[in-house]
């Protein structure tokens, strides 16, 4: 026992240490990499106990590089949390089983070719593989007795074709030899029974069992295409033989469903129209489909989550502005109340149990999302899990709510965050994060990843401010498409009349801002680093646009893109697509530029990055550098590569609006964790 005291007693030492330096410090970029979050919650039948996954990032440099690890837990109500399936493992989707004893979900475990369904029991024993399929099920979805799981999975690969490719033929046929996700329905009760393939056509989605048994509601696009996927995927009612019952001609994305728990009716979130950018119109059909019901028309928001209180009334989450609300409303439309108002945690999805109990996952400005409880007659919900005890030791930044108005009079808000220190009424360097999308938003929630290190930036000196600029989501329908064939004009207008706005109430100094982001957030930065040069001293650009009329001919979304934001071609209006361009205005550029891109990226594929660092490095007026991640998308999903970031995008703008500026850093990084950090 003599032997174990030493060890323990430096491990509370050193804790003590990194918990002395936080309260001093903010939060390092360490704990920002290595914070766990709950990313899914399932509550039980009975309301009592709550499933949940919990992402358990790997640390840099100490682990062996990959995606963060997702254990299986469930508490109670009382917040007792147990871990069920945890350590170096890939958990994914639990669902209760109808008994309430069990717990399905998806893992590939040892001795699994492909990720597998699984059945754990809730009072104690082992995890035991239920059905499994020939390629990796990506979801599933339970009978209502229990006997039964729609699987869905890719086709499995042909063995012809397996030869061919390890006798060296590995050529791909784009947007031909793509292989539908098939419907298997899987017999629990006879694990040597094979599953049986239900014949669809197209490509299935997602698949809903309907609590009455005899049908299912699938999400099916014409081709396991993202194009596809994005918005021409369509709502089927099939019997579990496969035969069509009905239908849902949905005019555009869809989010959410939920049957009712009588199974005549089906919630569904879905686009207002083919033009709206994003899913969040709440309506419902019959058990066989049919025409939408919009039960919230009007909603200056975006309802993201919705389940069923009872036969006759629904719960949905929206989000409205930087906030969000939990809502109550009748099957008729009628009995419309807030559940919760929109204040408090944000929230991001839910999951009802038989008595109305709610779990609900949320965030707020001081923790990533953990598992709440509101029971069915509460007023309000109480938080169950704390999976980063430490963060009660870290001093935070203040972080508000920031309302202005564009140069044309729209009302915008953001979300600011200060520095953690602040001598008098001193100016201080900004960083603009640029959400993307556009068809997204901030809330005012916890505001701290990889790509936005928002209390550690505050812990150096900065502020960071997260506009919603027009077209993003939170405000309605009309707001999100005030962007619509107007790409980069008043809606990157808008981030710089944030940025006056900051200046003028005297927070910010003028001539240190910094600008960076991801996606349409990284096109935001390329158009801050060349046609709004004069206004950034610093652009960080992420997986980002900088050639309109190339990334709708070589992206994977060119019809979402004309859709949902060109609503024109690029032979239709070559002008248009030309000044909407970053490297048209690359000559103007004087702001030192970091790109960074994921060499596998389908949705804007890294030769936009190609195209502005050559541009950039032609005109020859700032510094630039070109950083690809090998194997990542986009966005970063690896412990490494998002550490590498991380580092990168600080050291950047701390360079150049802190620092001495001129020729940039080193390109090489110095990856090494405090000496407390590792030990902690």
């Amino acid at each position: 026992m003599r032997r174990w005291r030493m060890p323990l007693l430096s491990s509370w030492l050193l804790l003590a240490v990194v918990a002395g330096a936080s309260a001093r410090e903010g939060m390092s970029l360490e704990q920002i990499a290595t914070a766990r979050a709950v990313t899914s919650v399932a509550i039980s039948p009975d309301g009592g106990e709550t499933a949940y996954v919990l992402s358990v990032p790997r640390r840099p440099g100490v682990d062996d590089d990959g995606p963060a690890w997702s254990e299986l837990h469930v508490v109670d109500r009382a917040g007792d949390s147990r871990g069920f399936v945890t350590g170096k493992v890939s958990v994914a989707s639990p669902e209760w089983m109808p008994d309430g004893r069990h717990i399905a979900f998806l893992s590939k475990r040892e001795g699994d070719d492909h990720r597998a369904l699984y059945r754990i029991p809730l009072r104690g024993g082992e995890a035991t593989r239920i059905a499994s399929l020939g390629s990796a099920i990506s979801s599933f979805s339970l009978s209502p007795d229990g006997r039964q799981a729609a699987l869905l999975a890719g086709a499995p690969e042909d063995e012809a074709l397996k030869k061919r490719r390890k006798q060296g033929f590995t050529q791909k046929v784009h947007e031909e030899d793509w292989r539908p996700v098939q419907l298997w329905i899987a017999d629990l009760d006879d694990q040597e029974a094979e599953p049986r393939l239900v014949e669809v056509e197209g490509s299935v989605q997602k698949a809903l069992w309907s609590p009455a048994g005899d049908r299912l509601a699938l999400v099916v696009a014409p081709r396991q295409l993202t194009d596809d996927t994005y918005v021409a995927a369509r709502v089927r009612i099939v019997g579990t033989d496969g035969r069509e019952l009905g239908r849902v001609d949905n005019p555009g994305k869809l989010g959410d469903l939920a049957w009712s728990p009588d199974g005549a009716h089906l919630a569904v979130i879905s686009a207002e129209d083919e033009n709206d950018p994003r899913e969040g119109r709440l309506t419902v059909v019959g058990s066989a489909g049919g025409a939408q019901r919009d039960l919230l028309p009007g909603l200056e928001g975006h309802v993201w989550s919705v389940g069923w209180r009872d036969a006759s009334r629904l719960l949905f989450v929206s989000h409205e502005g930087v906030q969000t609300r939990l809502g109550e409303i009748g099957v008729d439309g009628g009995g419309a109340r807030t559940v919760l108002a929109a204040e408090g945690p944000v929230w991001y999805g839910m999951s009802v149990a038989r008595n109305g109990a709610v779990a609900l996952l949320g965030n707020a400005p001081e923790h990533p999302n953990e598992v709440f409880h509101l029971a069915a007659d509460a007023a309000q919900p109480r938080r169950l899990t704390d999976s980063n005890p430490w963060l009660s030791g870290v001093r935070f930044a203040r972080q508000e709510v920031v309302r202005y108005r564009a140069r044309d009079g729209l009302e915008l808000e953001g979300v600011l965050v200060h520095p953690l220190e602040r001598r008098g009424s001193a100016r201080v360097p900004l960083i603009l994060v640029v959400h993307g999308g556009p068809e997204s938003h901030y809330a005012n929630g916890w505001m701290n990843s990889y790509a936005q290190p928002a209390q550690y930036a505050a812990g150096r000196g900065f502020a960071m401010f997260f506009p919603n600029y027009r077209a993003s989501t939170g405000r309605g329908v009309a707001f999100s498409k005030l962007d619509h064939g107007r790409p980069g004009m008043e809606e990157f207008d808008d981030l710089v009349d944030g940025v006056d706005h900051l200046v003028e109430i005297g927070l910010v100094d003028r001539d240190k801002v910094g600008i960076t982001g991801g996606s349409y957030g990284g096109y935001a930065s390329a158009w801050g680093a060349t046609y709004y040069s004069e206004r950034f001293a610093a652009s960080v650009m992420f997986v980002g646009i900088s050639d309109q009329a190339s990334l709708v001919t070589t992206g994977d979304i060119p019809q979402e893109q004309y859709l949902v934001h060109m609503q024109t071609w690029p032979w239709e209006s070559p002008e248009l697509y030309r000044q909407a361009s970053p490297i048209t205005h690359a000559q103007k550029s004087r702001t030192p530029t970091l790109i960074l891109h994921g060499e596998a990226d389908p949705r804007v594929p890294p030769m936009q990055s190609y195209m502005m660092y050559r541009y950039l490095k032609l005109a020859g007026q700032a510094p630039v550098r070109l950083v690809l991640y090998p194997g990542e998308g986009h966005g970063n999903a690896r412990a490494a590569s998002r550490w590498d970031y991380a580092l990168r995008l600080m050291r950047w703008m701390e360079h150049y609006l802190q620092g001495p500026g001129g020729e940039p850093p080193e390109y090489e990084i110095d990856y090494r964790l405090p000496e407390a950090e590792k030990a902690s």
